[in-house]
């Protein structure tokens, strides 16, 4: 017979005291990030009602400030003419490129959490494996006629 408490209430009471004893609590999530999450709900929503996903993603493209809206909006079209098998979509508000429903790449506009570039990144589902390490993610202050070569040129690679 079990006198004592279970062992999920032991676990909660000393979770509670430990966080007590460090003085450390902990803030939850940032006002953004809670908007991200909200973001990704809707997408997930949109996905089972197969929504159409380039028109969300020229939404949000549309949204972003200068100069993130030019590079979202060359992005874009460098990313449709270099690999038309990835599909357009949003992944936590922001433009995204899949294939077979896993997010290749995407690009975060500095704004998004009030960053002092925008991004260009790439998922583990992109082929850019290279030795044991390689850059998966790129700051972008703008978009050069070199950059883009460079950005057609890898994202040829993740979908090979």
């Amino acid at each position: 017979m079990n006198q004592g408490k279970s062992t999920t209430q032991k676990d909660t009471q000393k979770s509670a005291k430990s966080a007590t004893a460090t003085g450390k609590t902990s803030k939850g999530f940032t006002d953004q990030e809670k908007a991200a999450m909200r973001e990704r709900a809707q997408e997930l929503k949109a996905a089972k009602s197969k929504a159409d996903g380039e028109g969300y993603v020229l939404a949000k493209i549309a949204e972003m400030p200068e100069p993130d809206r030019s590079m979202a909006e060359r992005l874009h079209a460098i990313i449709k003419a270099s690999a038309p098998a990835l599909s357009p979509r949003t992944w936590y508000g922001m433009p995204a490129y899949a294939k077979d429903g896993k997010v290749v790449c995407f690009f975060q506009s500095a704004g998004k959490f009030k960053s002092r570039y925008a991004t260009f990144g790439f998922n583990d589902d992109a082929n850019l494996d290279e030795g044991t390490m390689w850059p998966t993610s790129f700051a972008l202050k703008e978009l050069t006629a070199a950059e883009e070569a460079k950005i057609a040129a890898l994202v040829k690679k993740a979908v090979s």
